[in-house]
């Protein structure tokens, strides 16, 4: 993260990263296919953060409660694991690259497909399900992108409550 932050992401070679990891090039390669999976490490765990919740949710949870529900267990989570600074940093280094924003919004919209078919598996039929994860992973980006500008100190979870909030007005 430090020296894509400071070189720029295009210029960080992986001998860079293993070098100031303390680790060979081979030891990298073990763990990471390429220097773009350091930033997409956690995606299969975010992933099923915001599925497991849906799950766990009361059974007479509408369906966009149920994602609410998942949504504030995801924003507690990020605050959690490395909080705002680290989330910052790293939104700046996928938001300066074309490619990695759009490995980005893959991984979102495999959360989302994700968060849908946990809806359907708890009996929400289409296309309430799907409707549901995309209203949520709205308010997510867009509380997400609040929450890591420099002059924002609310908690990722106000932020997500006031886009939902934003969302039924636009819809009443």
């Amino acid at each position: 993260m430090e020296l894509f932050s400071e070189d720029g992401y295009e210029q960080t070679t992986v001998a860079e990263i293993a070098a100031r990891a303390g680790l060979s090039e081979r030891t990298f390669f073990r763990h990471y296919a390429d220097k773009r999976e350091v930033l997409f490490a956690g995606t299969t765990a975010f992933r099923d953060n915001f599925v497991n919740s849906i799950g766990h949710a009361p059974d007479a949870a509408t369906p966009l409660q149920t994602v609410t529900l998942a949504l504030d267990a995801a924003a507690a989570a990020l605050e959690e694991y490395r909080g705002r600074e680290f989330a910052g940093a790293r939104q700046r280094i996928i938001a300066s690259n074309p490619e990695l924003r759009e490995r980005e919004l893959i991984k979102l919209a495999d959360v989302t497909a994700g968060m849908a078919e946990a809806l359907r598996g708890r009996g929400v039929a289409e296309p309430l399900a799907s409707m549901s994860a995309e209203l949520g992973m709205a308010a997510f980006r867009v509380a997400f992108e609040r929450w890591v500008a420099d002059d924002e100190t609310r908690s990722l979870s106000e932020l997500i409550d006031e886009s939902l909030a934003g969302i039924t007005a636009a819809v009443s």
